[in-house]
């Protein structure tokens, strides 16, 4: 079995019974797999943990990448929007909610910093462009804990004519 599919498990583990769910003996039986075969990736819970917060990272700084046109924070807004409207948002909300310690989340808060801080100096505006980078923030916390009471269309649209 492959990696992704173990982190695949782990993540709809989390996202059908939350945290107190996320054993790794019910991740292998979720993937298919004996506790072994799962063991032979992940050296316990901390480490899947840690693959699952690495990996989103990862997909999040590929989805700017791929957003690059002009400058980098309309390509961080794009990608903010391309994960709500994906679902991906939800799979952030569960996975960093798993992470009891706080030391599993510091590859996160290093993104973040990165993210934040990346070209700003570039931006024609800089104080707009963290404004806007600031604003997504907000936009996933909503997303995340109450989806339904943002019009994400329009949001993304105003965020857009602010850059």
């Amino acid at each position: 079995m492959r990696r992704d599919e173990l982190l695949d498990a782990a993540e709809c583990l989390l996202e059908d019974q939350g945290s107190q769910g996320l054993t790794l003996a019910a991740v292998a039986e979720r993937a298919g797999v004996s506790k072994g075969g799962l063991l032979y990736h992940f050296s316990g819970k901390e480490a899947l943990i840690k693959a699952m917060i690495e990996r989103l990272i990862g997909e999040f700084d590929a989805m700017i990448e791929a957003q690059r046109e002009s400058t980098y924070t309309r390509a961080y807004l794009k990608a903010t929007f391309e994960a709500i409207e994906t679902g991906r948002l939800r799979r952030w909300a569960v996975v960093t909610g798993a992470a009891g310690d706080p030391a599993l989340l510091a590859p996160l808060r290093e993104a973040m910093a990165r993210w934040h801080r990346h070209g700003l100096d570039d931006e024609p505006h800089p104080q707009t462009s963290q404004i806007v980078r600031l604003a997504c923030e907000g936009v996933w916390e909503v997303a995340t804990h109450c989806p339904a009471i943002v019009d994400y269309g329009a949001v993304r649209q105003g965020l857009l004519a602010l850059l």
